[in-house]
């Protein structure tokens, strides 16, 4: 079971790696913009609004963030810059400017900063306009595909409106803005400040903006009762806490509704680039297939898919300047880039169910010889799911354009990934089934990727392996337990064991232990 609340949480820490703000920082908006809207006695349903506005802020981070890397370079430095400050100060913007032209020059003497600093000063409000209405907009439509309604929808698109109404895309005014938004923007900087300044600090901030960015009404029952406010956020367990406060907290997510989620993350990580569009749905597409093709179904399939659709959500970590940068990369963005395979993984890994999802995903670059990254893991620790995906992946890339290079034709992708087989750096049966569902013509491929166990058998093998009895593995799997008793005799025959350790053993060896019953 997936609740509604787990994957917009877990939505909410991939934007604040992509904002450059601590992990959980919109996690503990959220609490922060709850309590606030409790306290001032807000009806049922603003306190919703209020919850899943805090959490997807930033969820259209990721539109025009190339527009953005390319005229300021690293976005997300510019973003943790432009957080703190009020907007509406000309100084405040310049300074912020000066240092994002700094990080683009670095070295170069302040004389010549200057000019540029000028130039991306004089393009900043015409840059800034149509990346917000991106922005929203694109926030409006991930809302709608994740179920949450017209009001929280409507409300993302004022997330950038100010009470003075010098705010964008739209210029609203006072209570023109919804009320949740109002909230939320002050919660938001309430918890930002404290972390940077200190309460003290944050909320002498706060009384300056009173009237101008911030309703003076929320302003003034704030600076009235801190203490009720702002104690225990830093010190809580905040996905716990924030779970807690789920407004449909019984509403379990249909399959089809998970489908769609992880559909979500995968163009949310996708906008990330023009070059990465639909890259992540391409993948899943390939990797669902070949997964078939060699007899996956039920949960592996759907186990499969999903991860083939999160596998770069990881990517939103690394600034939009390396992902766009021409030439060769620096040891230092190089690194960067390795691990966001660890972030995908990460993210979804505070949540038993959709962590099944990461750890599978978080592989995807992993190869057979230890060669790969971000673990170095080989072939013992790489389940088929994993290898299907890494093909995938491989072959998907290798035929998209990349900056510092053109899409190669499908002959030579193909080539590309044969190569990678030969070395054994990629598993050839889950190589071949990709090259076989992209129309190449291969051998035929095989339906059993290990000691031609089906994958019956290797559900039933990891479900052993970890210490469940027949009638266990019977009830977890829908099945008699007659019937489990047989493939448990069956699979024991094919591996060569005769003990639930030594088939333990043998699911450890071959990597089969990355997905388990109701995953």
């Amino acid at each position: 079971m997936v609740r509604r609340a787990e994957i917009i949480a877990a939505l909410s820490i991939a934007t604040d790696l992509a904002m450059g703000q601590p992990v959980e920082f919109a996690l503990k908006s959220c609490l922060l913009g709850v309590r606030l809207g409790q306290a001032l006695g807000l009806p049922a349903e603003e306190l919703r609004e209020t919850y899943y506005e805090a959490l997807l802020r930033y969820v259209g981070c990721n539109a025009e963030a190339h527009i953005v890397a390319a005229l300021f370079g690293d976005e997300m430095a510019l973003r943790r810059d432009l957080l703190v400050i009020d907007r509406s100060s000309m100084f405040e913007r310049g300074r912020v400017i000066m240092r994002a032209a700094q990080r683009a020059h670095t070295g170069a003497p302040l004389a010549g900063l200057i000019p540029e600093t000028v130039k991306l000063f004089a393009t900043a409000r015409s840059t800034a306009l149509p990346v917000i209405a991106g922005h929203c907009e694109v926030a409006e439509r991930i809302a709608l595909r994740l179920g949450l309604g017209p009001a929280v929808s409507a409300n993302l698109r004022q997330v950038f409106e100010r009470w003075d109404g010098r705010g964008l895309p739209r210029g609203l005014e006072g209570e023109a803005i919804a009320r949740p938004v109002r909230v939320v923007a002050l919660a938001r900087d309430l918890a930002l400040l404290s972390a940077v300044y200190g309460t003290e600090d944050a909320l002498d901030i706060v009384r300056s903006r009173r009237g101008k960015a911030y309703d003076p009404h929320l302003v003034d029952f704030v600076v009235a009762h801190p203490r009720d406010l702002l104690t225990n956020v830093e010190e809580q367990p905040t996905w716990d806490a924030v779970l807690r406060l789920e407004p449909e907290s019984d509403a379990a997510m249909t399959e089809a509704e998970v489908d769609e989620a992880c559909g979500v993350f995968a163009d949310f990580t996708d906008l990330k680039t023009p070059f990465t569009s639909g890259h992540s749905r391409a993948v899943a597409g390939l990797a669902d297939a070949a997964g078939r093709s060699c007899g996956l179904t039920g949960t592996d399939a759907a186990l499969l898919h999903r991860a083939a659709l999160v596998h770069d959500l990881g990517d939103v970590t690394v600034p939009t300047s390396i992902w766009i940068k021409m030439g060769a990369l620096t040891e230092s963005e190089w690194e960067r880039v390795r691990l966001h395979a660890h972030y995908t993984e990460r993210i979804f890994a505070r949540s038993e169910p959709l962590g099944a999802i990461g750890r599978v995903a978080g592989l995807h670059h992993e190869r057979l010889d230890g060669s790969g990254y971000h673990r170095g893991t080989g072939a013992q620790g790489l389940s088929p799911l994993a290898r299907i995906l890494a093909a995938a992946e491989f072959y998907q890339t290798k035929i998209e354009v990349r900056p510092h290079r053109a899409a190669l034709t499908r002959d030579a992708a193909a080539s590309a990934l044969k190569q990678e087989m030969r070395a054994g750096r990629i598993d050839a049966e889950a190589g071949n089934a990709v090259l076989a569902v992209a129309g190449h013509r291969v051998p035929p491929v095989g339906r059993r990727l290990v000691a031609d166990l089906t994958p019956r058998e290797i559900e039933v093998l990891r479900l052993i392996a970890r210490g469940q009895s027949a009638k266990q593995v019977a009830n977890c799997l829908g099945i008699s337990r007659k019937t489990a008793g047989n493939h448990i005799q069956n699979l024991y025959g094919k591996i060569g064991v005769s003990t639930r350790a030594g088939a333990a053993l043998f699911a450890i060896e071959h990597g089969l232990l990355h997905a388990d019953c109701g995953a």
